[in-house]
């Protein structure tokens, strides 16, 4: 690898110390770095990010690593995260390791995990991606929702509620578990579907294939009003939608390809996490 990616959160690195101590090792080594450029809100300019790359580090947490995800989706190069928020589980690079980390990545000590992401479609043919959830939620006043739920073009439940979250398995350990929906390992292929403050007595979440394709039709509210929701992608960019208007979600053909350089299971960061350490 020759031309890194450095994307930074400023508001964890606000000095760019962090920052410039990796582009500094990179340097020494030969390498080229490239500074992610920013706009006003703070988001990565898609346009300003150079074609030759071939490895992104992030430095911030699971927020910044997911936008980088996002923006990064059809450039099918690794991503590493360095995590200078709470314990993170994309993020896995402490700074305290930074040297270390990079070492092994010079020298070809990592190994890459795949994972999924979603693809939404509207009907009039835009589209959008996201690694951790879909989530189609209320928009506006203050009352459930009547969703319409198709898999494979047959309908399969009616909701009323809150609204209604498409988790990958990376996502399942986001909004869809604290929805009450089941963690899942991350590398799987496979669709969580989880209401949110259904009005019915079961709210249990449905798994489904990753080849599975859904279709989410937004229905008439009560006495034939006109219904307002919200489509957000990662919690980030978000579309609005009306009383029979449909979205398409199913497995992108794009992945996430996540650098990973220690042994530290899923399962033993879940362990970590749940005990709060």
């Amino acid at each position: 690898m020759e031309h890194f990616f450095i994307v930074t959160n400023d508001g964890k690195d606000k000095s760019f110390e962090v920052t410039e101590y990796v582009k500094g090792l990179l340097e020494q080594a030969g390498r080229v770095c490239t500074l992610c450029k920013k706009d006003a809100e703070k988001r990565i300019i898609r346009e300003e990010v150079p074609e030759d790359i071939e490895c992104a580090i992030v430095i911030g947490g699971d927020g910044s690593f997911i936008e980088a995800a996002r923006v990064l989706e059809d450039r099918s190069i690794p991503i590493l995260g360095i995590n200078m928020g709470t314990l993170g589980y994309l993020t896995e690079v402490e700074v305290g390791n930074i040297e270390e980390a990079v070492g092994q990545i010079l020298s070809g000590e990592y190994h890459l995990e795949s994972r999924m992401m979603l693809e939404g479609m509207f009907e009039d043919g835009r589209t959008d991606v996201a690694l951790n959830d879909i989530v189609v939620s209320r928009k506006g006043v203050l009352r459930v929702v009547h969703f319409r739920l198709f898999v494979n073009g047959e309908l399969l439940n009616s909701y009323e509620a809150d609204g209604i979250i498409l988790s990958t398995p990376t996502g399942s350990t986001a909004y869809n578990l604290s929805a009450g929906g089941p963690i899942v390992e991350p590398t799987a292929s496979l669709v969580v579907i989880t209401p949110i403050c259904s009005h019915a007595l079961n709210t249990s979440s449905i798994v489904l294939s990753g080849e599975d394709e859904i279709e989410i039709e937004i229905a008439e509210g009560r006495n034939g009003s006109i219904e307002e929701v919200s489509v957000a992608f990662d919690g980030a960019d978000t579309v609005t939608l009306f009383t029979g208007d449909k979205i398409k979600i199913h497995k992108s053909g794009a992945a996430t390809r996540i650098m990973k350089l220690s042994n530290v299971s899923f399962l033993e960061i879940l362990r970590r996490k749940m005990k709060g350490k």
